[in-house]
Order: structure tokens, then sequence, then C-alpha cells
């Protein structure tokens, strides 16, 4: 019989009705990268989260080295050695690198007097031991997602963590960061740590995992051995049918791109960040009709801001906007306005742009959309056509739970994307605005969504794509620029670049 470091078994947790881990099972052994996979609602995050003290779970036996435990809080998953990396970041940025690092756990001198010689020289240690390449002087606010990142390894490795688990670690970062992460990642297994890895890109799965763990409604449904297996056997299991991973479109050449008509035209364009800092500097650029445009860029330099002002929720300081042959005045447009002339518009953040998290699934399909003569008349929303809508957007999305009066709060992250999704994309638009439509989706749904949206493109609309997943770029785009320090350093042609090229722009490399 093997011996596990980790040993999961017969964990079931609900919550209210939603049962989200079903007798699920986990086995992970001393020093390996086991990677977890599943579709949205599987079960991954909730069973991670459960082994990290967050959850208690129903039933079911939790061992650790041998000894079956029970972890009611993190502080007893701290105390056994374990410790996870959020998605979301929990660091303080007007804090140093040391100061992050032992928040909690001060180094002190006199009982109660911060000791930061001792701070700096011990997390200077721990980072010339594990080469993560970090100042421990520097402030939080001065360093880049992949530091970040880093920085949050250094924490778990400051408090002794002999398990580690990271939940989408690679969401974010370029092509090179990751390479380096993974880099990390090795050198950690190497040195006795065992990990546990959460995410939805599966090369990344058979590049650097040992073994692998698939869930699928809770359960627990497959353990292969990494070197065994293939992107589509997993892919397989996680869904439950087969899945193409070959974004299927035609391929438009430079001189068929030049002879159609343009719908976008942005000249000149600066915004301002919420902060006061220049975010977008001079931008240009034009979106053909049945043209995916993809914006390539590390988060933080000018999407956002450029994407908010194009949607009407945030006024320029300069630039000139014209969308089908019109001048559109940034300065006074609104969202109505936009939604009025044709546009579209998938949000980067979900929860604060796309959703009310309060309203049922039903209610958040017609957001936006509840004044139109289908839903309602002048005084009353018909409920019937409502549920009717929702009932087929949930059919036709693969929403789970398949539940339209459930609260959207009630569903997982990439359950909750495909709500606005699919509410955006069912209003027949002209030109859409699409930031990061795939983040923490699985798969099956990924597939969907983008033949939904090459399915737009088809249609003659103009489209423009911001994501930080580059193979998504490369796959869905037409033309893609890169983004950087707010201005687009180049635009090639997709099919003559890859992710390496796009990845030393994106971090300001020689274009």
């Amino acid at each position: 019989m093997e011996n596990f470091e980790i040993e999961l078994k017969g964990i079931t947790k609900r919550f209210g009705q939603l049962l989200a881990n079903d007798n699920a099972e986990l086995f992970v052994k001393k020093g390996e990268i086991h990677a977890l996979v599943g579709e949205n609602g599987a079960g991954k995050t909730t069973l991670m989260k459960i082994l990290y003290g967050l959850y208690t779970p129903d039933s079911g036996t939790i061992k650790i080295r041998g000894k079956e435990v029970k972890i009611h809080s993190s502080k007893d998953a701290i105390d056994l050695k374990i410790g996870m990396v959020h998605q979301h970041f929990m660091l303080v940025k007007t804090l140093t690198v040391s100061e992050n690092v032992v928040l909690g756990k001060e180094i002190t001198k006199n009982g109660f007097i911060v000791d930061y010689e001792r701070t700096n020289a011990e997390v200077k240690k721990l980072v010339e031991k594990f080469n993560l390449s970090l100042d421990p002087f520097a402030k939080v606010s001065t360093l880049g997602v992949g530091e970040q990142q880093r920085l949050e390894i250094l924490k778990l490795l400051y408090r002794d963590a002999e398990i580690l688990i990271f939940d989408e670690p690679t969401a974010v970062l370029t092509p090179q960061e990751t390479k380096y992460f993974f880099d990390i990642m090795k050198k950690l297994s190497s040195d006795g740590k065992t990990i546990i890895l959460i995410t939805h890109k599966l090369k990344e799965v058979l590049e650097i995992s040992n073994n692998i763990t698939v869930m699928r409604q809770g359960k627990t449904v497959g353990r292969l051995e990494t070197s065994k297996t293939d992107e589509a056997e997993i892919a397989k299991l996680m869904v439950g049918r087969p899945v193409l991973f070959k974004v299927s479109k035609t391929v438009k050449t430079e001189d068929e791109i030049n002879k159609t008509e343009t719908v976008v035209l942005i000249k000149n364009l600066s915004v301002l960040s919420s902060k006061g800092h220049t975010a977008v500097n001079n931008l240009s650029l034009d979106i053909k009709k049945g043209e995916i445009f993809g914006i390539a860029g590390v988060e933080g330099n000018g999407q956002s801001e450029l994407i908010e002002t194009i949607a009407g929720l945030r006024k320029p300081v300069s630039g000139q906007f014209k969308i089908f042959g019109k001048d559109i005045d940034f300065k006074r447009t609104t969202p109505k306005k936009m939604f009025d002339i044709g546009l579209a518009h998938i949000p980067e953040d979900r929860h604060k742009d796309g959703l009310v998290l309060d309203f049922t699934v039903s209610e958040n399909m017609i957001l936006g959309r509840h004044r139109e003569k289908v839903f309602s008349n002048s005084f009353n929303i018909n409920f019937k056509r409502v549920e009717e809508f929702a009932s087929k957007m949930i059919n036709d999305y693969l929403i789970y739970p398949p539940k339209s009066s459930l609260k959207a709060r009630m569903l997982s992250g990439g359950n909750q994307q495909k709500i606005v999704v699919a509410r955006e994309l069912s209003k027949k638009p002209r030109f859409i605005l699409i930031s990061q439509p795939t983040r923490g989706v699985d798969v099956g749904a990924i597939e969907f969504i983008h033949k939904k949206i090459i399915e737009a493109r088809d249609s003659g609309c103009a489209i423009l794509l911001i994501s930080a997943d580059l193979s998504e770029i490369l796959s869905l785009s037409d033309r893609i620029g890169v983004i950087y320090r707010g201005e687009v350093k180049k635009i090639f042609l997709a099919d003559r670049t890859n992710e390496d090229e796009l990845g030393l722009i994106m971090m300001g490399g020689a274009s």
C-alpha cells in the first residue's frame, strides 16, 4: 500500500440544497506536484478549502502524514504546515515585502519591538534558497503580478508550510512569468514540498504535474498518472464527453482585413486611472466588421480603462471615437447610449460589473434588457417569458446547477461567468467589448463560449477582445495589438506571431 502525505476520504459538503462535495477523495504523495482539475462547480475549490480549514466537511476523514486530523480553521491548517495561495492575492500594498511576509508572525526584540534587521535577513535567506528574485525592502505597490505571486509563496515558506495549495496560479502571468513560476514549483518539489495545483489549463497540467485527480459534479471520477495521459482524456473525464480544443475559424489575410469596412475607429485616446495617473496614453486602433481585435498585455497596462471608456463608464482626457462612421462624444456618452447603438459588454469583473449577486439567475439574464417588449410592457415584467428565456440560456450554456430560481451568488465563478456571456451575446450586438471571457471557466464551457464568439464574428460583429490568456488571444483573434503602459506597441496578424514574441513585448521588450 502506498504512503500518502494527504488522504481525503468520503468528503461530503452541502450548502443548503447544493451538494458541493459528494463522497470525494484525494490522495497525494509527499514531494509531488499534484493537479486537481474539473469543471466549474465540480467541487475542487471547496475540497481545498476544507483541507485548508475554511470549510468543515459534513462527513469524511482527513489524514495528514498518516494521522487522522480535524481541521476547523486556517490556523489548524497552518499548524499542520498547510498553506494556500488564493487566486486573488492577500497582500498589504503599502507595506514592504518583508513586512508582508512576517505579518502576524513578527520577529521581535524585547518582546514587542519588530526586529527589522533579523526580519530582512530571514526573508533574504528564503528568497535566495528558492530563487524567488524579490527585494525584501520593496513596497508591494511597486511589484508586478508575478512578483506578488512569489511573495505569496514566500509567506508560506516563512511559516514552514510543507503542503502548498495553489488556486489558478498562472491566470494572469505572461509565458515568461509562468515558466519562472514552474521553475520555482520544481525547486519546491525537489526540496520535499508537496504541491496541489488547481487549474483549468490542461497544457500546464501536463507540463508540470506528476499526478492528476479529476472531479465532476462533486465526485472524484479519475486519478491519472500525468506521463500516461493527454488533454483529450483529462477533458473527457472532466466534462463527460469529448472536447474540441482547436477553435474553428476562417483565417483572414492582411489584404482582406484592409479592404473590410471599419466599424470602430479610435484615435489618440488618453485616459486617467482612478488615481489620476495616465492609464491609456495616446492610443489608436481600428476594428473591422467581422473582426476580432485582440489586446495582449500584462494586467494593469490600461486595458481596464480602455474598455470602461468605450463602454461609457469612464470619461477620457482626449481622443476621437467613431463607430459605424459616426462621431461619438466620449465625454457625453453613457452605457445606455452605447447599448442603444448596438454595443454589448462582457466585463472583466463579473461581480462588480456583470451581475447582481442577490438577484436570481433569471433576473440576471435580463439585466439591462428588462424594458424590451419581449420581457415587459410599460408597467409589468412578463415573468413567464423571462423564465422561458433564462431556461433556454441555462440549457444552451450548460449552466450548473440548472435552476433559474437560484441566487447568482450560489453558483461557482465559472457558472456566474456563463450567465454574463449568455446575456450579452443573446443581444445580437454589432460591436462587442469582451474582457476575460473564460477566466475561471472549465474546458467544456470554454469550447462553447469560443464557438459563440466566433459565431458573432462571422455574423459581422466587430469585437474587441481583452484576455490574460495568450493562447485564447491567439486562437480567437484576427489581429493582435500588444499594449504596454497604455500604448499599443505593435499590431500583428494572429497567425504570424506566437506567445513568446507577444510575451516579450508585453514586458517592455524590443518590438
